[in-house]
């Protein structure tokens, strides 16, 4: 399956639409895709991965990657998912500890517009 890939603004918010599949072989277009919107000025990114049927291990590498290096400058950095199977493997890899999980865009955006976020 195809990887789609789509940014929109969100206030001051990017909020990065993904869909399809986040495997070893598109997880490179989304590594590119949040570099750029960070490396372009982008402070407060919300991934939405309400249309993503498949993550694998890759795919959480790129998102780590993507929160490191958007804490690094500062940043706040959110997913959306309230798909089942992929909320399970953010428990059993305890990333739902480490990144922000919402099941709307609008409760991402909310959240991370509180000061201290």
């Amino acid at each position: 399956m195809e990887l789609s890939l789509a940014t929109r603004a969100e206030g001051d918010h990017t909020v990065l639409e993904v869909g399809g599949e986040v495997d070893v072989y598109t997880a490179p277009r989304l590594r590119e895709r949040l570099i750029e919107l960070i490396d372009g000025g982008a402070r407060r990114v919300v991934v939405d991965l309400g249309r993503v049927d498949f993550l694998d291990s890759t795919g959480l590498g790129v998102l780590v990657g993507a929160l490191k290096r958007l804490r690094s400058v500062g940043g706040t950095f959110a997913l959306v998912c309230d798909k089942e199977p992929l909320l399970k493997i953010f428990r059993i890899t305890a990333l739902d500890q480490v990144f922000p999980l919402h099941p709307t865009v609008d409760a991402a955006v909310a959240d991370t517009s509180a000061p201290g976020a």
